[in-house]
């Protein structure tokens, strides 16, 4: 992630020193769009993570799930409307940026979670993210083999 990150700084420094009328414009446009092929992928993994979830009666694997989550559901939420990703506190910020209201429940479900270990309010508002893209998806999916996706 820490090497992603650093990429991406480098790009923009690149992008800023070579061609600094179009930065902001690049910024506003937003990153490619997700192919169905990726949010395919995208939904299988969360999937995968939301079953590890349900399926542990150990709080500390829940704890790595839940972080999972965190991660693979914000950059989902973010990437299917275009818009740019960050990490740590970026996260929240392009959240709220995004939508102030999903941003504060999307909060609101994981703090539950690592206060009261609360997993039910984690999973309906993943199943809700999901669900307008086809929901949660195992069934079918297959990474590697043509024409499964």
């Amino acid at each position: 992630m820490k090497e992603r990150m650093e990429a991406v700084e480098a790009a923009a420094l690149f992008i800023e020193k070579s061609f600094p009328d179009c930065r902001g414009a690049l910024l506003a446009e937003g990153p490619e769009a997700w192919t169905l092929e990726t949010i395919r992928m995208k939904r299988y993994f969360i999937t995968d993570v939301l079953d590890d979830l349900r399926g542990s009666e150990d709080r500390r694997e829940r704890l790595f799930c839940v972080n999972a989550l965190s991660d693979l559901v914000s950059e989902f939420i973010l990437r299917t409307e275009r818009k740019w990703i960050g990490s740590s506190k970026w996260v929240i910020r392009s959240l709220q940026a995004h939508d102030p209201k999903l941003a504060e429940e999307f909060v609101e479900v994981f703090d539950l979670f690592y206060k009261n270990d609360e997993t039910e309010p984690v999973i309906a508002f993943v199943d809700r993210v999901l669900e307008p893209f086809g929901g949660r998806l195992f069934e079918g999916f297959s990474i590697g083999k043509a024409g499964k996706l």
